[in-house]
C-alpha cells in the first residue's frame, strides 16, 4: 500500500515498501554524459577488439554480467559518421532508452549489437564500427543521414537488459507480460536500493518506465490503465527523487509533471516538484504545488515544514533586500526646522 504520509517514510529513516521509495533524504551518485555537440568523446582506454570490424573503449566501468544472445537489451547511445563527426542519432536528447534483441536487430545495427553483446549492465563504452555492420555501401538518405561507407562511432550506456531465449521484444508481448515485466524490474530496483546499490537501482526504474512507453499507455483503458500507472508512476517519482539529490531540479520537475498529467493531485509528485522549484528559486511555483499537496494531505507534516521553510526563506530574503537599500541610499535624513530670517518690525 502506498505511503501518503511524507514525514511517516522520513520518520523510518527512509524505509521502502515495494510500491515507492523516499529517497530525499539518501545520497545517490550518477554520471549522465555530458552532451557534446563537438563530437564524439576522447577516451584513452584500452582497445578492446570484439570483431574484426567492432572494437570498444570503456568509458565507465559497469558490473554484473554480459547479455547473452536473444537477451532483450535497453540502452542510450549517440551516434557518429567518424570521419566528419557528424552526430546523427541521439536517444538521450530523445529522452528515450531504444530496445535491442540480439541477434534480432537491424542490419545497420548490426555493429552496434555486437559492441553491447560485450558490455555489462551500467557500463558506458565507446564503440568503433566499421560501415559493413552499419548502415554498408549506400548509406541512408532518409532518417538517420548516413553516407555511403561510412566508419561509425557509437557512445552507448548499457542500461540493462532482460535474458529471455525467445528474445520476446516488447511489442511482442501481452499486456499483462508488459506491466508484469515493469514491475518486476520496479521490485528489483527496491532491492537494489536496499542494499544501498543506488545506480543498479536507478538502472532497473530506467528499464521499467521503458516498457511503459508513450505509445503503449495510449492504448490502455480501465483496469489495465491503472495497472499500468500502479507501476509507471512510483517509478517516475522515484527517479524525481533522485534527481533532486543529484540537483538536477529541472529534470526532476519533468518526471513529477509526467505523473500530474495522468494523476493532478497526486500528493508526492506535487510534493516532489515544489521541492525542485524551491531549489531553482521559483518560490511562487514552489508554493503553488505546495498548497496543492497539502490539499491532499493535509495533516502531513513534512509538507507544512515545507511551506515553512519557503515562508522563512521569503521573510531572510525581503530583510536582506531592505538592508540593502538601505546601504545603498543611506538612512533618511532627519527633517531640520528651517530658519527664519525676521527683522524687527518699524514703527
Amino acid at each position: 500500500m502506498e505511503d501518503t504520509q511524507f514525514q511517516h517514510a522520513e520518520s523510518n529513516g527512509g524505509a521502502v515498501d515495494d510500491n515507492d521509495i523516499i529517497t530525499e533524504g539518501t545520497s545517490f551518485v550518477r554520471n549522465e554524459p555530458v552532451n557534446d555537440d563537438n563530437g564524439p568523446p576522447k577516451v584513452d582506454s584500452e582497445v578492446e577488439v570484439l570483431h574484426e570490424k567492432v572494437t570498444k573503449q570503456i568509458i565507465k566501468e559497469g558490473h554484473g554480467h554480459k547479455p547473452t544472445k536473444f537477451s532483450t537489451c535497453f540502452l542510450h547511445y549517440r551516434a557518429w559518421v567518424e570521419n566528419t563527426s557528424h552526430k546523427f542519432e541521439d536517444t538521450w536528447q530523445e529522452q528515450r532508452p531504444i530496445e535491442l534483441v540480439l541477434g534480432k536487430e537491424k542490419a545497420q545495427m548490426a555493429g552496434l549489437g555486437i559492441g553491447v553483446s560485450g558490455m555489462k549492465s551500467g557500463e558506458r563504452a565507446l564503440l568503433h564500427v566499421g560501415w559493413e555492420l552499419g548502415y554498408g555501401k549506400e548509406g541512408s538518405f532518409s532518417f538517420p543521414n548516413v553516407p555511403p561507407m561510412a566508419d561509425l562511432l557509437y557512445e552507448v550506456e548499457l542500461i540493462g537488459f532482460d535474458e529471455a531465449k525467445e528474445g520476446k521484444a516488447r511489442s511482442d508481448m501481452t499486456v499483462e507480460e508488459r506491466i508484469e515485466a515493469a514491475d518486476r524490474r520496479k521490485l528489483e530496483g527496491n532491492a537494489y536500493f536496499k542494499d544501498e546499490k543506488l545506480e543498479e537501482a536507478m538502472q532497473q526504474y530506467e528499464m521499467a518506465i521503458a516498457y511503459m512507453g508513450d505509445d503503449f499507455m495510449f492504448q490502455l483503458f480501465g483496469k489495465y490503465r491503472d495497472m499500468a500507472l500502479a507501476v509507471k508512476n512510483p517509478c517516475h517519482l522515484n527517479m524525481a527523487a533522485c534527481l533532486i539529490k543529484l540537483k538536477r531540479y529541472e529534470e526532476a520537475i519533468g518526471q513529477c509533471s509526467i505523473v500530474l498529467t495522468e494523476d493532478e493531485n497526486n500528493a508526492k509528485a506535487l510534493f516532489r516538484r515544489g521541492k525542485a522549484r524551491a531549489e531553482l528559486g521559483q518560490t511562487d511555483a514552489a508554493r503553488e504545488d505546495f498548497e496543492k499537496a497539502r490539499k491532499q494531505a493535509p495533516e502531513d507534516k513534512a509538507i507544512a515544514k515545507e511551506l515553512r521553510l519557503l515562508a522563512e526563506h521569503e521573510k531572510a530574503v525581503y530583510q536582506k533586500q531592505k538592508e540593502l537599500y538601505k546601504g545603498i541610499f543611506g538612512p533618511r535624513p532627519e527633517a531640520k526646522p528651517q530658519r527664519q530670517n525676521w527683522r524687527p518690525c518699524e514703527f
